[in-house]
């Protein structure tokens, strides 16, 4: 019993697998993200929010 309890607390990091999965999300969000921020009605509010504070 004591030899699973740490080999289970040994795990220090994350596997390839995990890392690979990871990056997977992190591209998608930032490709969602990149297609909310350069839609034409975000393009619309950003310019009028710009405007309005350099006025």
């Amino acid at each position: 019993m004591r030899r699973i309890t740490d080999r289970l607390r040994g795990d220090a990091g994350m596997n390839t697998a995990e890392y690979a999965v990871g990056t997977l999300a992190a591209v998608a969000f930032a490709g969602l993200l990149l297609k909310v921020l350069t839609s034409d009605n975000v393009q619309t509010a950003l310019t009028a929010v710009i405007d309005r504070a350099l006025q």
